[in-house]
């Protein structure tokens, strides 16, 4: 049998499995919902082996997964180096500093008519600024090492968290911000215990929004100049020296890393909005 041949059957095998989950009533178990996902990961990941290898495709163009899978174990000790470089250094530590302050200026642009009218304008002004005009930039100011990326992904994912908490600011009603005057509560306490709770799905859209943004951010800088490490360092020296699979190999850990850190902001949000619709049931 030759690989295109196997990597139709396996499809057809596994779409015939998830048709019969789907008219199941074991479908709604937890079991199926996990299920379900990672067979059609691995369906991808065959129908890719096979497509490439039964129709000849040249690795400099497509390379299998068997051969991605390969540069990843030969090459742990060089994708843990890039990884550290641009997740923990780069990505974290500007999304951290561009959530704060976000934080910080939605604070003050609730508190203040003037910069409600002046700021924001602004900032969706910002927002719009391709990455590719101010990261060249961000690092001809900051340098080549990892302050530059950070500078980068606190631009990127400022006004997301900025425009989604000023709203969210907004959501208790009037009649909610009645109630806490009667009980003499001052704007801190209601601020605290009225309109911060309230804003929290708010808050955790930008934070979401942002986890994705911070990874490209930090990778896409690293192709304006960069240490000899770093995702987006590796992916564009392996490509002029056409090591696809290496290239491969970094794509699919900045995909997993986006995957987990959007995962985890996902599992604080369902923590800390229980009570919300939309984490009901």
């Amino acid at each position: 049998m030759t690989w295109l041949s196997f990597a139709l059957l396996f499809w057809g095998l596994a779409w015939f499995v998830n048709y019969r989950l789907a008219i199941s009533s074991y479908r709604k178990t937890r079991a199926a919902r996990i299920f379900v996902p990672v067979l059609f990961g691995i369906t991808l990941l065959v129908l890719w082996e096979g497509l490439v290898r039964g129709l000849g495709v040249s690795p400099v163009i497509l390379p299998p997964p068997s051969d991605v899978g390969t540069a990843f174990v030969q090459s742990s000790g060089i994708l843990w180096e890039d990884f550290k470089q641009t997740v923990f250094k780069g990505a974290l530590t500007g999304f951290v500093i561009g959530c704060a302050a976000a934080f910080a200026c939605s604070v003050a642009i609730d508190r203040s008519a003037f910069l409600t009218r002046g700021l924001l304008p602004i900032g969706n002004f910002a927002a719009a600024l391709p990455i590719v005009g101010i990261a060249p930039i961000l690092v001809s100011w900051f340098g080549f090492d990892w302050h530059s990326k950070a500078a980068v992904v606190v631009v990127m994912v400022f006004f997301p968290i900025l425009v989604n908490t000023v709203q969210g600011l907004r959501e208790a009603d009037a009649m909610q911000r009645d109630l806490m005057r009667t009980y003499a509560a001052g704007y801190w306490q209601t601020l605290w215990k009225l309109r911060l709770p309230a804003a929290m799905p708010f808050v955790f859209n930008g934070l979401k929004i942002a986890t994705t943004l911070a990874l490209i951010g930090a990778i896409v800088a690293e192709y304006f100049g960069s240490p000899t490490r770093g995702m987006g360092f590796r992916i564009s020296t392996g490509v002029g020296s056409l090591s696809i699979d290496l290239v491969w190999a970094e794509i699919a850990v900045a995909a997993l890393a986006g995957t987990v850190f959007y995962g985890l902001v996902a599992a604080a949000e369902k923590a800390v909005t229980f009570w919300h619709p939309s984490q009901r049931g």
